[in-house]
């Protein structure tokens, strides 16, 4: 086991290195095999989703993992052009089932997004990761978190606000009977954004949020 530790830090998502260096089919501007798993021993590949789900399967994972408003269109665009194999492929096929007013992101970035947190279970694995980080902890202890979309940020503000509430009994409940104690205190009211020059010289920090609790 760890000693209470001062400080946790998570660089959530995908890195710049496997997106840079690993041919798993991170990145839609290669033409690298459509995998996804930030680990081999991982049973499920991005290729098994996109070839082996049902249209409406991968529309409901399209829109509730990438938030991907054109998740339809791009779900029958995928069943009519498989199989596919390589992230290029995917790529093309969304690029042209979503073609209309020209994006800041590339037009599979969020199909991308969505089958890479399906493959690696993200968001569970972000959850129990919170609770994890908070066990070790000691008085005083900081935990920092950078999350790049609005669904794991979601999930570390919730964590945050609840560890740092005494209650948290329903809304309406007229008497507290949870026996919550409050964990952490919030050191950022809200998440911090990367100013206009960290984002010229780093652009990938562009959608970067950060959140810091203290262990009471």
């Amino acid at each position: 086991g760890f000693a209470p530790v001062h400080g946790v830090l998570f660089d959530l998502g995908v890195s710049s290195l496997q997106l840079d260096a690993e041919a798993r089919g991170f990145s839609f501007r290669r033409r690298d095999p459509l995998d996804m798993r930030f680990s081999l021993d991982q049973p499920v590949t991005a290729a098994d989703i996109v070839n082996g789900y049902s249209e409406r399967e991968l529309a409901d994972l399209i829109f509730q993992l990438g938030e991907e408003r054109g998740a339809r269109r791009i779900a029958a665009a995928i069943v009519r052009a498989r199989p596919l194999r390589t992230s290029a492929d995917l790529a093309d096929v969304v690029a042209r089932a979503v073609r209309g007013p020209r994006r800041r992101l590339h037009p599979a970035t969020k199909t991308f997004q969505a089958l890479r947190i399906a493959v690696n279970q993200e968001l569970s694995a972000l959850e129990a990761a919170l609770e994890q980080a908070l066990s070790l902890l000691g008085h005083g202890g900081r935990l920092a978190v950078l999350a790049y979309h609005s669904l794991e940020d979601r999930i570390v503000k919730n964590f945050m606000r609840r560890e740092a509430s005494d209650c948290i009994c329903p809304p309406g409940t007229p008497a507290c009977r949870c026996g919550h104690i409050a964990t952490v205190t919030l050191t950022t009211r809200r998440a911090a954004k990367p100013g206009a020059g960290e984002i010229a010289s780093n652009p990938r920090s562009r959608s970067a949020r950060l959140r810091v609790a203290e262990r009471r």
